[in-house]
């Protein structure tokens, strides 16, 4: 079995892995302040939870853009799992150009996106991942990682919102049965709503119209269903496609090999 996890702003994600299948999942909220054994902790009861028994883990793999986080996981999974974590960044193999003025400046989770993404869809490709963040990569019909827009996130406009217009009650996000609002709720829901539509339909065709190509559009990320499955823009929905971007490194890198070294150093 192989553990994926990916550490976002807002939230961490974790999957399971077996014969390149995804067997269990977890979303829990990212916090920096956790401490090593919270962590361990946490890890013991999801596991538990879902009768994965930590000795079934061969190997860990963790993209991040949260560096705290990742330092205290490495330590985490050391100590509670007996495993060194591969962690997404320089060294590691990927079989993708990142054509970028620096490529250092790419967002781990929107590379092991867009991996994800052409490893399962082919290209040419545009990932939306409805995060912290809204990013919008596109990935040429070669594999290439051409490039992207980012915009702010529906959890973080959503809450400036109603942080800064104090008569603003904070509403459920939901589809709303009208585009007119009949009261501040209804309002807010279609504002918020339709407004995120709206933003990647236009740019999805602003980048439809630069590439000059027909690619694939395919939705992630925790706000994908709810977002991505009421616009025609958006072809395909996949959730967890980070998670299976760092199954596939995971497999390219030979983490089993590379873990099963490090354990038998260790316990010497």
């Amino acid at each position: 079995m192989i553990l994926t996890i990916d550490i976002g702003n807002s939230d961490t994600v974790l999957g399971i892995y077996e014969n390149n299948k995804m067997v269990d999942h977890w979303r829990v909220s990212t916090d920096q302040k956790k401490t090593v054994d919270e962590y361990g902790i946490l890890f013991n009861n999801l596991f538990s939870f879902d009768n994965v028994k930590t000795n079934q883990i061969e190997g860990i793999i963790i993209s991040s853009v949260v560096p705290q986080v990742v330092q205290v996981l490495e330590v985490t999974s050391i100590q509670y799992l007996n495993l060194k974590p591969m962690v997404v960044g320089p060294g590691i193999k990927t079989g993708m150009n990142i054509k970028m003025e620096d490529p250092r400046e790419v967002g781990a989770d929107r590379i092991v996106n867009a991996i994800g993404g052409y490893q399962r869809f082919g290209g040419p490709l545009i990932i939306v991942d409805f995060g912290t963040a809204t990013t919008f990569d596109y990935i040429s019909s070669k594999g290439d990682y051409e490039g992207g827009a980012i915009s702010p996130g529906i959890g973080v406009s959503t809450d400036a919102l109603f942080n800064m217009a104090s008569k603003l009650p904070r509403v459920e996000l939901k589809k709303p049965d009208n585009a007119i609002g009949k009261n501040t709720v209804e309002a807010t829901q279609s504002g918020i709503f339709y407004g995120f539509i709206g933003q990647v339909e236009k740019l999805i065709k602003k980048f439809q119209e630069e590439i000059e190509v027909n690619p694939k559009i395919v939705a992630t990320g925790g706000y994908s269903e709810l977002i991505g499955s009421k616009t025609e823009a958006i072809e395909y929905i996949a959730p967890f496609l980070t998670l299976d971007g760092l199954n596939y490194l995971a497999q390219i890198n030979d983490l089993k090999k590379v873990s099963k070294k490090w354990r038998l150093q260790e316990n010497k």
